[in-house]
């Protein structure tokens, strides 16, 4: 089970990594973390973070970490048969 859980959690931050390295850009230039991922004050902050892509942007490096998390569970159960 251990192994299992290992394996995830090192697949998913890989993703995230990944995710973060192919998406995190607006106009080649890297998004800090804190933009991302920080949440809207109001309204106005809201509809700026959609119209400047912030929400695709966190949705696609989250799904990156996802997709690496699944990865993870798939090599961990195929490299535990025998």
């Amino acid at each position: 089970m251990k192994k299992y859980i290992s394996y995830i959690l090192i697949f998913a931050i890989i993703g995230l990594v990944l995710g973060y390295l192919i998406f995190g850009r607006i106009q080649g230039e890297y998004l800090a973390l804190d933009t991302i991922f920080s949440s809207s004050e109001n309204i106005l902050e809201s509809v700026g973070r959609n119209i400047a892509g912030l929400e695709s942007i966190k949705q696609n490096i989250l799904i990156s970490g996802g997709v690496g998390a699944l990865l993870g569970l798939i090599i961990s159960v195929f490299t535990g048969r025998k």
